[in-house]
């Protein structure tokens, strides 16, 4: 291991062993020439030897997992390894309102989920006695941070760092004409603008702009600055591509990330969205197997898109070679500075069948 898998806290007289859990798919999900040398994963085997000599050799009262994982993934391993009491888990953004109570062949483990970008605060209340969980009481917590004052010493840090590029950061570069967001489990409106920007910029008939589930929302009249485009894109594999793809690749994209999102077994999730698109509709069948799901995909003119013929296809984030495109950022900028004022002539939305019993959806 390439750090010590957990530290011991004493929190309100309760000796506590908090484990961390990494992100097992990263060098799936991120460029592995960032990470050559590390090896990521899930080891329950290895997790459950962890758990079991914290508590024969630490006896703490409480063992608490940092969990990376995302909440499908949380959920199997609480299931499957023993003597954890807590996981507070993150990377799909999940705000969920109450732990879910996991049973295992131990006990029991809680699993948690706070939301994103500092919209919530978790708050867990444990009730510890005895060498053992009695009870808990758990809150989601909304934060309203602009009616809160800003710890001067972190305001002061921050404003030092974006002192070199604040000029470039407060650009203005088009005024919003409705609402752009991101989260969405099939696209939002500012991947929208992302997936136009690619189209438009490089003379692309399709986009494809990764399903990241980060940024925030810039509301209608407001000023879109190039603060705001950082972050929606700003990652460390920002750059763009252009290319000719077969009407069979583009689906095969479609279809490996809608399994990374829809397969029955959590280890094979990944976290995050679909991949947007623009200039594309298509069929999404969420509960079918792996390449059962994608269908009827037809270009924005109503054109059936052929498996055997070429289309022009740019995108970003690559997680394979490097891209040899300018910064996805500044395709978005220049894109913004042309239009000025930003309305979406059309939102490309899958068609989605089979999901007549989930909440909110239909046929």
């Amino acid at each position: 291991l390439a750090f010590k898998p957990y530290t011991i806290k004493q929190v309100g007289g309760v000796r506590v062993a908090v484990l961390g859990q990494a992100f097992p798919y990263t060098p799936i999900a991120n460029p592995q020439r960032f990470i050559p040398d590390w090896t990521f994963g899930i080891q329950e085997e290895r997790m459950q030897k962890i758990v079991n000599r914290v508590r024969e050799q630490e006896q703490p009262d409480l063992v608490v997992v940092l969990s990376h994982n995302g909440m499908d993934v949380d959920l199997k391993m609480a299931a499957q390894v023993s003597g954890i009491d807590v996981i507070f888990g993150g990377h799909t953004h999940d705000g969920v309102p109450a732990p879910s109570v996991v049973p295992n062949r131990g006990g029991r483990t809680l699993v948690t989920n706070a939301g994103s970008n500092g919209k919530f605060l978790g708050v867990m209340d444990l009730d510890v006695g005895e060498g053992k969980l009695r009870d808990f009481r758990y809150r989601l917590v909304p934060v309203f941070s602009n009616m809160l004052p800003a710890d001067a010493e972190m305001q002061a840090y921050i404003d030092q760092v974006r002192a070199p590029y604040r000029t470039m950061l407060e650009e203005q570069l088009a005024v919003a004409g409705e609402t752009l967001y991101r989260r969405g489990n099939f696209n939002g409106t500012f991947d929208q603008v992302i997936c136009d920007a690619l189209r438009q910029v490089n003379d692309a008939q399709v986009s494809l702009s990764p399903g990241f589930r980060w940024g925030t929302t810039v509301l209608p009249g407001q000023a879109i600055t190039m603060d705001h485009v950082m972050d929606q894109t700003c990652i460390t594999y920002p750059e763009t591509y252009r290319r000719e793809m077969k009407g069979s690749e583009i689906k095969a994209i479609l279809e490996d990330v809608s399994d990374n999102l829809f397969n029955v077994d959590p280890y094979f999730q990944q976290g995050g969205d679909m991949v947007r698109v623009g200039g594309l509709d298509y069929t999404c069948a969420p509960n079918q197997s792996f390449g059962k799901r994608i269908s009827d995909m037809t270009l924005d003119d109503g054109t059936l898109v052929e498996a055997d013929k070429s289309y022009m296809v740019s995108g970003w984030a690559t997680v394979g070679a490097q891209s040899p495109g300018r910064p996805i950022w500044e395709v978005v900028a220049d894109y913004l500075r042309d239009k000025k004022e930003i309305k979406l002539e059309k939102l490309n939305t899958p068609r989605l069948v089979g999901v007549a019993d989930n909440p909110g959806l239909a046929d």
